[in-house]
């Protein structure tokens, strides 16, 4: 593998030593198309905008006309084939709309209780939103990360620019307080004491939750690499780190590594994964968000790889742009993507699917086993149905 530093967030770009000078990344932290550096003709890596085709207008204008040739012939004659056959059914239809209709069954979802009257009910309910878009206090442009207390503060990062909110339960505004402003803050998670970890540079730092004093760096003997960090219910961490490798590392209440998964994913996947999101369980199990691989894995609170589920697609189950993922209280696995936010068991059997106020990019459990949602410039809470 080699690397490189994006030319738009600067944040470091991962890519395969045998890749060809033309091909292209993303980036995992701004979401840039870049072209790799071509090192046999001295081109650094660059942002790709756009693709220019450039064809002659002889070329176009009879390309054009063809298309719409294309598109209209078969619209004109789908419109003479609807017009003849309901022309033809009308007193059929007339016929039929006097006979009363049978009443409707409904449609149970799996994984929604049913709700009144047999009707089904709703899984995930709203029961507070805060933040706009804005730089003022309260306000939100870039937020991606979130975190919650024991005594209910919440916490929420900004991906660009190193502003952290602090907010009470109620979504009111406490305080702020910055960290680096020029590099992408990755993850924030908040332990139970209000001690904020924050991964950012490679490296997890602990500041005081409500005023931001820093509190120093997590030391780590294979040194910058961590992306992702969640708190655990024993005061510990669990920490997504990269280094040519994606491994898991756990720490303990003392800010000791005393676990590492080393290629934890790719050495189940058989796939190499750039961006893994991590959350864990109160039974200490943790859950690995392959965002590459488009899949959740599985490990005991020992490391032992336990299972995986999802695929890459658009189907129930399935993920495309996988973003987040959290547990709650009833070991429920919850993951964000472009269909909105999934919800697994525990051992990854699919129950169903609602829809989030934009993007998920940060979810959290709270002792009430109530759901936070960051989401660019708001918060979200839902109340869950058992």
């Amino acid at each position: 593998m080699k690397t490189f530093d994006c030319p738009k967030c600067g944040a470091p770009v991962h890519y395969a030593a045998n890749a060809f000078a033309v091909g292209t990344a993303k980036c995992p932290y701004c979401n840039s198309q870049l072209a790799l550096p071509d090192e046999a003709h001295g081109q650094p890596a660059r942002v790709i905008s756009q693709i220019d085709i450039n064809i002659g207008p002889q070329v176009a204008a009879t390309a054009t006309k063809w298309i719409w040739i294309l598109v209209l012939v078969p619209i004109v004659i789908v419109v003479i084939v609807i017009a003849s056959v309901l022309g033809a059914l009308a007193p059929i239809f007339k016929s039929v709309s006097s006979i009363p209709s049978a009443p409707k069954s409904p449609i149970a979802i799996p994984g929604l209780p049913p709700g009144p009257e047999g009707k089904q009910g709703g899984f995930a309910t709203i029961a507070l939103k805060f933040g706009s878009e804005g730089i003022g206090p309260g306000m939100m442009k870039d937020a991606r990360s979130i975190g919650v207390d024991a005594a209910g503060r919440i916490y929420i990062g900004e991906y660009i620019g190193g502003r952290v909110q602090v907010f009470d339960s109620e979504g009111q505004f406490i305080s702020q307080w910055m960290v680096d402003p020029k590099m992408p803050l990755r993850g924030l998670t908040a332990d139970r004491k209000g001690t904020v970890y924050i991964a950012q540079k490679g490296n997890i730092t602990r500041y005081e939750g409500e005023k931001g004093k820093p509190l120093g760096e997590l030391p780590y003997g294979e040194g910058w690499g961590f992306d992702d960090v969640i708190a655990t219910p024993d005061g510990g961490l669990v920490c997504a780190w990269y280094k040519s490798r994606d491994d898991i590392v756990r720490f303990n209440a003392d800010g000791q590594a005393v676990r590492t998964i080393r290629a934890a994913i790719s050495s189940a996947s058989g796939d190499s994964e750039l961006d893994t999101r991590v959350a864990v369980d109160g039974l200490g199990n943790i859950y690995a968000l392959g965002t590459f691989n488009n899949a959740v894995f599985k490990f005991g609170p020992d490391g032992k790889f336990l299972t995986r589920f999802g695929s890459q697609g658009q189907q129930p189950g399935q993920f495309s742009a996988g973003d987040a993922i959290a547990v709650d209280g009833k070991g429920r696995v919850f993951v964000s993507d472009s269909k909105g936010i999934q919800v697994f068991d525990a051992d990854g059997r699919y129950l169903t699917v609602f829809r989030a106020e934009g993007p998920a990019s940060g979810m959290v459990f709270n002792d009430k086993n109530e759901l936070f949602v960051v989401a660019r410039t708001k918060v979200i809470k839902y109340t869950l149905a058992d």
